[in-house]
């Protein structure tokens, strides 16, 4: 696995960020991760960045409750298919490991890390 955080934070225009999920996206749609199946883990995201603009704790406290969610839905599938969701678990949980207690850039990175990752994953015809 790559370090999450230096992708993170590896130039302030976010480029490499952007190359980044760009692969993995790729990798993600030949693996066969379907729409529903990221956007169902972004829905519980956009909740949480919600949260966090009225209850930083709370929003950092879900968010951490993610991780178990995310190895749940990686697991359910490894064992049908060929585990198109473990590698985005992979990612977003290293990425949330790098969210800071209550600071909202690292939050937001993580953020943009996941909305690239989902953009690149349409565009690279990620199936229904």
């Amino acid at each position: 696995m790559s370090d999450i955080r230096t992708i993170m934070t590896a130039d302030e225009y976010g480029q490499t960020l952007v190359r980044f999920a760009e692969q993995q996206a790729q990798n993600l749609v030949k693996r066969g991760l379907t729409r529903s199946q990221i956007r169902n883990i972004f829905t519980e995201v956009r909740k949480i960045e919600a949260l966090w603009k009225v209850n930083p704790k709370q929003a950092r406290r879900r968010l951490e409750m993610l991780k178990p969610k995310l190895a749940y839905q990686a697991q359910r599938h490894q064992a049908r298919d060929r585990d198109p969701v473990g590698p985005l678990a992979r990612i977003l949980t290293e990425a949330i490991d790098y969210v800071k207690a209550e600071d909202e850039a690292s939050f937001r990175r993580f953020v943009e890390l996941f909305e690239a990752i989902l953009a690149y994953h349409r565009a690279h015809g990620g199936r229904d």
